[in-house]
């Protein structure tokens, strides 16, 4: 009985999850539409080129802010009322530009610039840090491809029907659908069975007056009063220090995850050149029609990303596991070295092979990096992901100004190559370092026994830490247990690359 009724939990949760991603997808296409209607709309507005960089740069710049302050923002309000009013905001907004009259609508434009900018940031971050209490635990991996595949074709459509709707319909058409997408997605995000108003702020408000309670421990290996009095104090100077050293802690929770952060820094800074140099690319290949090679690439990208995501799902549904943090760098270095080929000037029928491999290895970078995050204990995985967030969208602004002066002067593909290059420079030094890392466990776990190593998932462990006799005589001391937890578990320090969110 009891199994039945956590199957049927499980099964209501799924559902309500795929509700929000079809929502989430929904208003995916309004944001991608809306990168081409706006866009367009601001260069008719001002006729001015530099007006549309500006209006790019308040986007950026704003989610740029919304990822520092989103833990401070979930730390007052659930998750489930962020992400309601980020959608209802951004729909506003688009409301508010359709009713302004022709003199305000320069200064209308960069205000929903700056409310899309942070709205999407929020609610990104939001649905990330989220996943694992939506779906429960051993699902990430499945979550993160399911949002990602439905993120997918939601760009193609958007991109693809955005000049056929602004061209038949106008921009004010064009504006109207966002906004019905945005509203759209609010609606799903109302059946989630989580509260609306400020209650999980509280509760957060007190966990981390009390020095972050369990998590924190967590993350501090709980070996003991003297650690837990330490997880205690690094609590109460997060507390005293506001969010900044949270988020560095976040940093240090996980094994090589403020690099894995800095690579996605740096791969964004890639992302900028290729989706710069593609419009100019393609006019090179064909002055007539520079449309073609952009659609069809973007087309097959798409797919290639959504096949992958069917190969994790059953990849995981069989293993029980997900790609490890050792994925995400190989998958960063396939990433980048397929977009270089991209504008290597290579036949059609490669280059569309090309773009399928490109879009394969973007999405399992993807759901790699989202599910190692989200190994992280819930007070913790928010600091992460906003820091994340804040970090990809300096990459990408400080890439699109650099990339968009040096196609002035060199080719695409010396520009792709360099951004691209030193993505794959700093992933060869993250690999590097997670091998390192996984040499370094497989040399220490025989010295502390097999019982030690087999208490790693950590209940086990504890219940034996707790007085379990059987095991204090199999392992000799509660000491060796303590080592054992040290290594344990994806969210927890020692040496482990702490992306098996499925724990197989």
């Amino acid at each position: 009985m009891t199994s039945g009724t956590a199957s049927g939990t499980a099964a209501l949760q799924e559902r309500r999850y795929r509700i929000l991603v079809t929502g989430y997808a929904i208003s995916s296409y309004g944001t991608f539409l809306n990168v081409v209607a706006l866009s367009l709309y601001v260069y008719a507005v001002t006729d001015r080129a530099l007006a549309v960089g500006v209006f790019m740069a308040v986007r950026l710049a704003a989610g740029f802010v919304a990822g520092l302050a989103a833990a401070a923002v979930l730390a007052r309000w659930s998750a489930k009322g962020v992400m309601f009013w980020a959608n209802v905001a951004q729909a506003a907004a688009l409301l508010l530009l359709v009713l302004a009259p022709d003199g305000f609508r320069t200064g209308t434009l960069f205000a929903v610039s700056a409310v899309v900018g942070a709205s999407g940031t929020l609610f990104m971050v939001t649905l990330r840090s989220s996943i694992p209490d939506m779906v429960g635990e051993g699902r990430h991996t499945w979550a993160n491809s399911l949002m990602v595949s439905g993120r997918s074709m939601a760009m193609v459509a958007g991109f693809a029907s955005s000049g056929v709707v602004v061209s038949l319909l106008g921009y004010t058409a064009a504006f109207l659908v966002d906004m019905a997408t945005f509203l759209v997605c609010a609606l799903t995000v109302l059946l989630l069975p989580m509260p609306m108003g400020p209650a999980r702020g509280n509760e957060r408000g007190n966990e981390e007056k009390d020095g972050q309670g369990k998590d924190v421990e967590d993350v501090e290996d709980g070996q003991g009063s003297q650690e837990e009095e330490g997880a205690d104090g690094q609590g109460r100077r997060r507390d005293g220090r506001r969010r900044v050293p949270a988020a560095l802690v976040a940093l240090g929770a996980v094994p090589v995850l403020g690099l894995m952060v800095a690579l996605r820094g740096i791969d964004a800074l890639g992302s900028s050149s290729h989706n710069a140099a593609l419009p100019v690319y393609s006019t090179e290949l064909d002055a007539d029609n520079p449309a073609v090679f952009v659609s069809v690439f973007w087309c097959v990208w798409a797919l290639g990303n959504v096949l992958v995501q069917q190969v994790l799902q059953r990849y995981t549904k069989r293993t029980g596991r997900s790609v490890g943090a050792l994925g995400f760098g190989l998958g960063t270095i396939a990433m980048s070295g397929t977009f270089i080929l991209a504008f290597a000037g290579l036949p059609w029928a490669v280059t569309v092979l090309v773009a399928l491999l490109a879009g394969a290895a973007d999405g399992l970078t993807e759901v790699s990096y989202t599910s190692h995050l989200q190994t992280l204990p819930s007070p913790l995985r928010t600091h992460a992901f906003g820091l994340s967030a804040t970090v990809e969208n300096l990459g990408f602004g400080v890439g699109m100004i650099v990339v968009a002066a040096a196609l002035d002067v060199f080719t695409p593909l010396s520009v792709v190559g360099v951004a691209h290059g030193a993505a794959i420079v700093l992933a060869l030094v993250y690999v590097a370092r997670v091998l390192r890392g996984r040499g370094e466990a497989q040399v220490e776990e025989p010295q502390e026994g097999e019982e030690a190593q087999e208490a790693v998932p950590g209940s086990e462990a504890r219940d034996g830490k707790q007085g379990d006799q059987g095991k204090q005589e199999d392992q000799g001391k509660q000491e060796d247990q303590g080592k054992g937890e040290s290594g344990a578990g994806p969210a927890r320090g020692g040496h482990r690359d702490g992306a098996e969110v499925s724990g197989g």
